[in-house]
């Protein structure tokens, strides 16, 4: 006997900020940012400034990622059909993985960029400099302003708001470098801005891919200890043992538990399984700090597993 949740929630629900506020929030952004990068694409070329073209390109990323979130929110909200029994919860997951990926990318070319003008230096004029990177920090303080309110509600709209987080960080290194060059003349305040643009991206690209990749190995979710879980599930009257246990997560607030539930040899033939069923759905959905709604377990009786080829855990 198998059992789950009824599911009448559907996916869109259990998905956690797939809704309409997340979608405009994100289409607002990618407009808010697809101007500023028209604009920075014409202050590179201007000003020559390096720094300038790092946070251009980074911003380019950005626009490609809130291009490929804004999608990924859209594609979300597709019901599940045919071979996609679970809809496309993960498209997210992979939108968040290709803009940590992309900005890995930009780090690099940043360095060997820099590397080449330690031997050919530019002169970059301070003051033009200085007001492309206001305008620059003033379109990415509205953004952030935008994606704030639902950061935390899925990890399309966290990805998108640390894009345009460091955007803005970036920004504030073009203002100082314009600052440090129009003031003292300093032209290596340049090199100095672009390479601490390059050093924001690196660790959160780091810690993103490493996030959607959790997802994508289908690790069980840090916030849950699998020894508690088959603990809880073992206290449940006439449950002798708990294996084949594993949870997983399929997108933001969306998380499912299979299950092999061994249950004492009478159970089969008295009626206590439904009930059982149901103090076993019960647990997975209420007991953890993460709500197993998605839940299936398999009811056996005592000497099933040795019939099953695979192995136990």
């Amino acid at each position: 006997m198998s059992g789950g949740h009824a599911h009448a929630h559907g996916i869109a629900a259990g998905s956690g900020g797939v809704d309409a506020s997340g979608t405009t929030r994100i289409a607002v952004a990618f407009g808010i940012t697809a101007v500023l990068l028209l604009a920075q694409i014409v202050g590179s070329i201007v000003t020559g400034s390096l720094a300038l073209l790092v946070d251009t390109v980074h911003m380019l990323t950005d626009v490609a990622g809130l291009g490929v979130a804004l999608g990924a929110q859209r594609l979300l909200r597709r019901p599940p059909q045919g071979r996609r029994t679970w809809g496309l919860v993960r498209v997210e997951v992979l939108a968040a993985a290709a803009q940590a990926a992309a900005l890995l990318i930009v780090a690099l070319v940043v360095v060997i960029e820099g590397v080449r003008r330690l031997g050919e230096p530019t002169d970059v004029p301070g003051p033009l400099l200085l007001v492309f990177g206001v305008v620059g920090l003033a379109g990415n303080l509205v953004s952030l302003a935008v994606l704030a309110g639902g950061r935390g509600s899925s990890l399309n709209l966290r990805a998108a708001f640390l894009e345009v987080l460091n955007d803005a960080i970036g920004s504030v290194a073009v203002i100082a470098a314009a600052v440090a060059i129009w003031v003292w003349g300093f032209q290596q305040a340049d090199l100095i801005a672009s390479a601490l643009v390059a050093a924001l991206i690196v660790p959160r690209s780091i810690v993103l891919l490493r996030d959607t990749g959790r997802i994508l190995l289908e690790s069980a979710p840090e916030q849950l200890d699998l020894d508690d879980v088959r603990a809880h599930l073992m206290e449940i009257e006439h449950v002798v043992s708990v294996h084949d246990l594993h949870v997983s997560t399929l997108g933001t607030g969306m998380h499912q538990l299979t299950a092999h539930v061994v249950v004492a040899e009478g159970c089969f033939g008295d009626g206590h399984t439904p009930r059982i069923l149901d103090a076993l759905q019960e647990c997975a959905a209420e007991h953890f700090p993460l709500k197993l709604e998605h839940a299936t377990f398999q009811l056996e009786p005592p000497g099933h597993a040795a019939h099953e080829p695979h192995l136990h855990a």
